[in-house]
């Protein structure tokens, strides 16, 4: 059996620098597929244009229902049976990593066609050899993903590639996602519960119209955005610290 070569993409400059440095050393690429989330940031969607105009090729991308999963989906199994939503991830619920995860394989099984209105419960896609841009100083990561139906590789940690080395390998190609990695540590989805929060609030304080629909999806989720705070309770937290270097400067 012929194995097929798929790029996972994320868009990020350890994905990016995957990508670009396996197509110089000549490596099988078969398909590059990107799950859109929908909830990137916008400069992220411009940089994934300029990638596609650089290497001459088409990312395969694919949209996940975002916004249903969260708070639309009405539950027809188990003890759950009737609630409306997933609500905001959490580290014992991270159904959105899930989502990306069913979605990138359902793409690579070149006999299905996604629906992202459907869980699929796909554990792998048996003819294919998956490559995941996770850097050296990572690694433990690439470790701790064992499947037994799933070929994963890490060109990076084969490389022994950093994240800093990544980057800068990213900037030197002319990629610099207008700057959000001089904003975020990493960058994700805008909504991410998981995020610092110094990155929170630098989506609350230099790209409100995001925010601003955080707190739209914040509605609809009836599980708190973090353990320790609530969107309102992070708006009140930045408006406070905002207002004490106000008052010092």
């Amino acid at each position: 059996m012929d194995l097929r070569h798929i790029v996972s993409f994320s868009g990020g400059k350890d994905s990016t620098a995957m990508l670009l440095m396996m197509l110089e050393k000549d490596w099988p690429v078969n398909d590059i597929i990107f799950v859109d989330t929908t909830k990137e940031f916008p400069q992220m969607y411009d940089h994934i244009k300029k990638v596609e105009n650089y290497i001459g090729r088409e990312v395969t991308k694919v949209k996940i229902a975002f916004d249903y999963w969260l708070g639309e989906h009405i539950k027809t199994k188990g003890k759950n049976k009737g609630k409306i939503g997933y609500g905001w991830a959490d580290f014992r619920n991270r159904w959105c990593t899930s989502l990306k995860r069913e979605a990138f394989v359902t793409t690579a099984n070149k006999s299905k066609k996604y629906n992202p209105y459907r869980w699929y419960g796909l554990a792998g896609c048996p003819d294919t050899i998956e490559y995941h841009g996770i850097a050296s100083d990572e690694a433990h990561r690439a470790k701790r993903n064992k499947y037994v139906d799933r070929i994963i590789k890490y060109p990076l940690v084969e490389w022994n590639i950093t994240e800093k080395q990544a980057l800068e390998y990213c900037y030197a190609k002319g990629f610099n996602w207008d700057g959000l990695y001089e904003q975020f540590v990493r960058v994700s989805c805008f909504c991410c519960p998981f995020s610092r929060i110094r990155e929170l609030k630098t989506v609350y304080q230099k790209y409100p119209e995001l925010w601003d629909k955080i707190k739209e999806m914040d509605k609809k989720s009836f599980r708190q955005f973090r353990p320790n705070y609530s969107v309102d309770e992070l708006e009140q937290r930045f408006k406070l610290e905002e207002a004490q270097i106000n008052l010092w400067t």
